[in-house]
């Protein structure tokens, strides 16, 4: 188990260095990610270079038994860079540059920027490629962090390059965005310009180019990094640290780029829904390369400081959350920062080493989860332990989130609330590109897919006819890969899987949604559907309950579907909520609006049953998660109040047998259960082939 930080020495002077040194090696560090933002350091000018710190710190470093995970620097360029070369600054949407005195000032797509940093990277790697301290090389900094959107020139220029080889001809890019819509039809694609600030909403299916575009610029960089390092001779694994469900990069796209995927994590502990979002990313890093472990990069010892208020952890909530990327596939746990910074933006965010020193419950934490983590043995590789797929699909994002919907649609909020209908029952979940869906899988969930990809749909009819099961619901199959409708209306694709014709969405957005349409109703019923709509929910009934759902309530029509629920209120009473439909060897659920929490529950457990989908382990107690790492199984107390388990299994700290465990608030316990039927999985050692860290 990797256990670090980023160290950032040139802040600090080379006096503390050994003592730095000491104390991690009291703290059970044995790696650190070194050099991130240093490029003032390393070269404080155009022609000049000082590696001589640089070489004194890792050697000491590495007599002191701690790997290097090496930067290359590039995160945050000097200010020569933008006062000798302007044209590597990014811009806003209404071209005013972003100027020097933060982070990430720089054009990804400017040829002078990567000139430069591809000069840094060179010398990085040609002159420690072969250090025995430097195991593994960390590219850039949380690429598209502050910077989501560049409009510069820089772009403008690599733009219309990404478009050509995109589309070959202007007309096939006409055909793709629609451009006979408003006089938009481009004669030549020196015509077309990043989306700068305009008078009202841009095309649709050029804004989703657009973020094609910003995301294949960042990774361009990155690659471009990657390449650099292997010509001079880097065999370590290479990565960047990725920010979880992060919208500008599609991160699908950037995994089989990434020798191991690493993750940066930072639950507020002012969220309600903390340990359920924490539990979503661990769970999306960890499907983003299936069978190889991940490594958590960042993560607070304490408190942050970017919030409008910052508090600190309760006492036992580092271990929990760590516990959380360790269930769910990590071998590596790695904080921000190693010492506190003493100047600076981030000076009050915490770090292993406070300003306060050793005698702090801080250090105290981080001494205990680093010997913690040291007992563990060595463990199973993630594998195919989930019975659930959820799918999450960036472009989907992008594109359902865009203006002059039906609806409004936060993308990342509705997928985390049918995550967290199943993290509840700790039922664990992949989570899945569309065209990713396999036979691995049990059951599969796709809210609000709106952008639906030919291959994606196949994949998901595919799956049902050879014995799945789909869940999907509101929004989902309406437009195709260029945003655009395809013929025949909406569920053109999974219609004949769900055994249903579309009509209409529907939208639940106030009084406007009550009125017409209800005078076969009594004047009660009358009252209620405008009363319902009012409030922007409806009701349908399920098992006998009244259950509410908001957002929108489609009109939906049986076309070999059974009626499972009926909405009872609003403009839609008496059409489909829910329906099953049998096709090939499996089945297809649809529900028509968003369910609230306790509707969406009711759903999820009625689908669950017929799906026969368990949970990790039975009977848990409110607060307590469980998740399955092959063998692995950890349990952790979420709650106030202590809690005991029935688990048959060895104690993987001391392998001492159980039959059952107790746990504080807060409290964790990693115990080896084999299950009798396990899914496939790849063997951990070659799991382990793509991260070799000896």
């Amino acid at each position: 188990m990797l256990y670090g930080a980023d160290y950032n020495p040139d802040q600090w002077p080379e006096e503390v260095w050994d003592d730095d040194v000491r104390l991690m090696q009291e703290a059970g560090v044995n790696i650190v990610s070194l050099g991130i933002f240093a490029w003032s350091r390393i070269q404080p000018a155009e022609d000049v270079w000082d590696f001589a710190w640089l070489d004194t710190v890792i050697e000491k470093l590495h007599a002191g038994g701690i790997a290097v995970n090496l930067a290359t620097a590039t995160a945050s360029p000097p200010p020569w860079v933008s006062a000798t070369y302007p044209e590597t600054l990014p811009a806003d949407e209404s071209g005013a540059s972003y100027w020097p005195g933060s982070r990430q000032h720089f054009a990804p797509s400017s040829p002078t920027y990567r000139r430069l940093a591809g000069e840094l990277v060179r010398r990085l790697g040609e002159r420690y490629a072969h250090h025995p301290a430097v195991v593994m090389w960390h590219v850039g900094n949380e690429f598209g962090c502050h910077l989501w959107m560049d409009f510069s020139d820089a772009a403008r220029d690599a733009y219309r390059v990404w478009l050509r080889g995109r589309y070959d001809t202007i007309d096939a890019l006409n055909a793709a965005w629609g451009t006979s819509f408003w006089s938009q039809r481009y004669g030549a694609f020196d015509e077309i310009f990043p989306p700068r600030l305009a008078p009202y909403s841009h095309n649709p299916s050029s804004m989703l180019d657009w973020r094609r575009f910003t995301s294949d610029m960042l990774l361009e960089c990155y690659l471009m990094e990657r390449e650099i390092l292997h010509d001079a001779g880097a065999t370590q694994p290479i990565t960047t640290n990725f920010m979880g469900p992060f919208k500008p990069a599609d991160y699908r796209k950037w995994a089989p780029f990434m020798d191991v995927i690493a993750d940066d994590c930072y639950p507020d502990p002012a969220n309600r829904h903390r340990v359920r979002d924490a539990a979503f990313q661990r769970d999306l890093i960890r499907s983003l390369k299936p069978g190889v472990p991940w490594l958590l990069w960042e993560q607070a010892t304490d408190a942050v400081n970017w919030r409008p208020a910052n508090p600190g952890k309760r006492p036992g909530a580092l271990m929990a959350e760590t516990a959380q990327s360790v269930a769910r596939g990590a071998d590596g746990i790695m904080f921000f920062q190693w010492r506190q910074s003493r100047a600076g933006s981030e000076k009050f965010h915490s770090a292993m080493l406070p300003h306060a020193g050793t005698e702090t419950r801080t250090w105290d934490a981080v001494t205990e989860l680093g010997a913690r983590l040291a007992a563990l043995p060595e463990l199973p590789a993630p594998g195919r332990d989930a019975q659930v797929a959820l799918v999450f699909d960036w472009e989907n994002w992008w594109a359902v989130e865009e203006r002059d919907h039906p609806t409004e649609v936060d993308y990342l909020a509705l997928v985390l609330e049918w995550y967290g209908a199943f993290h509840a029952r700790n039922i664990q979940v992949d989570i899945v590109g569309p065209e990713e869906v396999d036979e691995t899988h049990r059951l599969v969930v796709a809210p609000a897919l709106y952008l639906l990809r030919d291959e994606g749909a196949a994949a998901l009819a595919r799956f049902v006819d050879d014995g799945g099961t789909l869940l999907t619901g509101p929004f989902t199959d309406i437009v195709d890969a260029h945003d655009q409708f395809r013929d025949g209306g909406f569920l053109t694709q999974l219609g004949p899987v769900l055994g249903l014709r579309f009509e209409d969405f529907g939208a639940l957005a106030g009084p406007s949604a009550s009125a017409g349409g209800v005078g076969a109703l009594s004047t009660d019923a009358v009252r209620a559907a405008r009363t319902a709509a009012a409030a922007g929910t409806v009701t349908f009934r399920l098992d006998g309950a009244e259950q509410r759902g908001r957002l929108v309530a489609e009109t939906v029509h049986a076309a070999g579907a059974d009626v499972v629920a009926e909405f009872e209120s609003g403009l839609q009473a008496g059409s489909p909520a829910l329906t099953r439909h049998r096709y090939g060897s499996g089945e297809a659920w649809y529900v028509a609006t968003l369910p609230v929490a306790d509707a969406l529950g009711a759903v999820v457990a009625t689908v669950v049953a017929a799906s026969g989908v368990r949970p990790v382990v039975e009977g848990l107690p409110a607060g307590v998660e469980a998740a399955r790492r092959g063998d692995l199984v950890t349990l952790i107390n979420h709650g106030d109040a202590r809690v005991e388990i029935a688990i048959d299994g060895t104690d993987a700290e001391t392998g001492i047998a159980v039959d059952r465990v107790v746990l504080d608030a807060q409290g964790v316990a990693f115990v080896t259960a084999p299950v009798a039927a396990a899914p496939d999985r790849a063997p951990a050692s070659a799991a382990r082939d793509a991260l070799s860290l000896s």
